[in-house]
């Protein structure tokens, strides 16, 4: 985590919380589907094949392919505009479907499902990560980090690891709960137009993002 810039790590787990958030609100909205979670999709998803009618499958299918296709198009996006405008490039992707998901609550004059739109959201976010050191700050889901964090926690134990080696993965779990709670609670009061605080805060990081390509550019 020492090799990884401050900013990298304060925006990475900014997307973190951005995305708990956004996973609690679509788990609200959709009677407990996930945006972001798919490995929990894909339970549910194979639950519902095996109950009479199908009965979620349908909608789950969609959101993996919402998914998918956002992952898609972050991954094209990332190639096609490598070095240091890629990540700024796929976070515009990204704040763009945030954008897009908000619009249909704001707008009356645009029609369309949000949740597809955030789950395509999430799977741009991605694309946008780089690893650094071990630490891959921004991520939209947690299991491999609850278990990188048992990993650290027992090298620190037997003095193998650096003492404080677990940090990071305990930041980047705290920073998904952190955010999946400030989502639920701001649905409930709100509802989708809750979708405000994501878009914010994701554009905070795509300014962020920008700004340093540009300084780069400026120093080469």
């Amino acid at each position: 985590m020492r090799d990884t810039h401050p900013l990298d790590i304060a925006g990475g787990l900014l997307l973190t919380a951005a995305a708990g958030y956004v996973d609690a609100v679509g788990f609200l909205r959709l009677d407990g589907l996930y945006t972001s979670f798919m490995s929990g999709n894909s339970t549910q998803f194979a639950v519902s094949l095996s109950q009479p009618g199908h009965p979620v499958a349908w909608t789950i299918g969609l959101l993996f392919v919402a998914f998918l296709a956002g992952g898609f198009c972050g991954s094209l996006v990332s190639l096609q505009v490598p070095g240091r405008w890629g990540p700024a490039a796929v976070l515009g992707l990204e704040a763009g479907l945030l954008v897009a998901a908000l619009s249909t609550v704001l707008s009356p004059s645009v029609q369309g499902p949000a949740a597809p739109l955030l789950a395509a959201a999430m799977g741009a976010q991605n694309a946008a990560l780089r690893r650094s050191a071990g630490f891959r700050p921004g991520v939209t889901f947690v299991t491999g980090t609850l278990y990188s964090l048992s990993h650290t926690l027992a090298q620190a134990a037997t003095r193998i690891g650096p003492a404080f080696g677990w940090v990071p993965d305990a930041c980047t779990w705290l920073a998904l709960v952190g955010g999946a709670v400030a989502g639920g609670l701001a649905y409930r009061a709100h509802g989708l137009e809750a979708l405000v605080v994501p878009v914010v805060g994701v554009g905070l990081v795509l300014a962020l993002a920008v700004g340093r390509a540009a300084r780069a550019g400026a120093t080469a």
